[in-house]
């Protein structure tokens, strides 16, 4: 999934990452795959303090940057990104907001597309709970909320 996502992160990152003056030429590499840990980052820190909820809850449809849990999730790429590149708030903050609605957006989309395989709800959340074992009836459950 990670490297599904890495993907998504470098298609997206163009003018947020790639023609950004705050992140050096040479460090575009290293701040995409840093924007992606600091996704990944936040869904495993939900995923493993009982954030299942919040988790399905980005993935219901719908615009997913509308989603507050979108908004924690820019806060740690910021955070990722601050403190890897020396950048200040303001630049981060710049960065994630034309990157991570755009990412979560196409990441939601893809999940919820019956005809594109490249995400499965099913090992997302097994990747960030780290369970990947009984994970379908756990996955019945929460489907059967919706």
């Amino acid at each position: 999934m990670f490297d599904n996502l890495l993907k998504l992160v470098q298609e997206h990152a163009g003018e947020a990452i790639v023609n950004n003056p705050a992140i050096p030429n040479e460090k575009n590499d290293a701040a995409i795959g840093a924007a992606t840990e600091g996704i990944m980052d936040h869904l495993k820190n939900l995923g493993a303090n009982g954030g299942l909820d919040s988790i399905m809850g980005i993935f219901q449809g719908g615009n997913a940057a509308s989603n507050p849990e979108v908004s924690n999730i820019a806060g740690s790429v910021a955070g990722k990104l601050m403190s890897n590149f020396g950048i200040d708030a303001a630049q981060a903050q710049s960065i994630v907001g034309k990157l991570v609605p755009q990412v979560m957006d196409k990441f939601v989309n893809k999940t919820n597309d019956p005809n594109d395989s490249s995400f499965d709800l099913q090992d997302i959340i097994g990747s960030v709970t780290g369970n990947s074992g009984g994970l379908g009836d756990i996955l019945g459950k929460v489907k059967g909320l919706f």
